[in-house]
């Protein structure tokens, strides 16, 4: 049965009862909370299935909250409550923000998942997860910066560029860039629980920084807004193992089987689906289009930007 589109930005099953009882079951289970992604392109949306399959799989009852910029190409998963969703930014990396904030709309804590992470075995339902953000992988901010600026003879230009934006948009939001309460998170799973209204201003000044940083150029990096709206908010950090929360990254993987942790041909599945999708969209014509768009959508994105910013408030953009 085809999905009914009941706004520009919402599409839902037809009889919204559905939505009703998932939530309702949620609730119902004492699962009190939801997962969310964000899925942009032929490659993350295709990894965002398998993902949302893995989930339907091993978290039954418990919904996922899926921002894309193509609805209907997740019509047939039941578990995902899914969004069409206009980038705000230049890039695509801050725009998880607008997933959060519309899972903790239906939900105490939303666990945000990368859309190429994988769920391998069967989430954990009794999980009470602490007001604030809880980190699967983080850091102390400074200290991260002090030892990525020592790798080497010199500072490398790229860490020095990031240090030096960062550093900007402490001041434009009254941090002190030196405060050792601001952490960095590693942004392929982490958990936001509501904290009394805290979230909100945490998510309030990451859409600031996450514009102002799009705007100098730091447009990959989400964790140093998050760090410092963090802090700014009140909105505590905190890491977690997340013990019996068993996951594919692909790049944790290969560090893991490096340093021994980890069984090469225990997730090898996980790496080959991976890699097939991968593989479907590298032909000759989808890089010859990628080629062409990029820097077109790129320019297109900066300059509206540049232009919305200047009309909402020139002063904390633009000086």
């Amino acid at each position: 049965m085809d999905r009914k589109i009941l706004s520009k930005n919402f599409i839902c099953f037809p009889d919204p009862s559905v939505l009703v009882r998932m939530f309702n079951n949620m609730v119902q289970s004492k699962l009190n909370f939801c997962f969310c992604t964000l899925a942009f392109g032929n490659v993350y949306r295709a990894l965002a299935k398998e993902l949302v399959q893995d989930l339907e799989k091993y978290a039954p009852g418990i919904p996922v909250v899926l921002f894309t910029d193509k609805p209907r190409d997740f019509k047939t998963y039941k578990n995902a409550i899914v969004f069409n969703h206009k980038r705000h930014g230049i890039l695509l990396f801050h725009e998880r923000r607008f997933a959060i904030a519309k899972a903790l709309s239906m939900a105490n804590s939303c666990v945000y998942l990368d859309a190429d992470v994988r769920i391998c075995a069967p989430v954990p339902t009794n999980i009470k997860w602490l007001p604030g953000i809880t980190a699967r992988s983080c850091a102390s901010m400074n200290k991260r910066f002090r030892s990525r600026l020592a790798v080497g003879d010199s500072p490398r230009p790229d860490i020095v560029k990031i240090l030096q934006v960062y550093k900007k948009m402490a001041e434009k939001i009254g941090v002190n860039s030196e405060d050792d309460r601001t952490i960095w998170i590693n942004e392929f799973l982490f958990v936001v629980t509501k904290d009394s209204g805290r979230e909100l201003e945490f998510l309030g000044y990451w859409e600031r920084l996450a514009l102002y940083a799009d705007l100098n150029g730091l447009h990959k990096h989400p964790a140093y807004a998050i760090g410092l709206a963090a802090v700014k908010a009140g909105f505590p950090i905190r890491h977690d193992e997340m013990e019996g929360f068993d996951f594919f990254d692909d790049r944790i993987e290969k560090v893991r089987i490096k340093n021994g942790q980890s069984d090469p041909a225990a997730k090898q599945k996980y790496f080959e689906t991976q890699e097939k999708v991968e593989q479907r969209y590298r032909s000759l014509p989808h890089k010859v289009m990628d080629k062409i768009m990029q820097p077109l959508c790129h320019h297109y994105h900066t300059a509206r930007l540049q232009i919305t910013t200047s009309l909402t408030d020139f002063d904390f953009y633009h000086r």
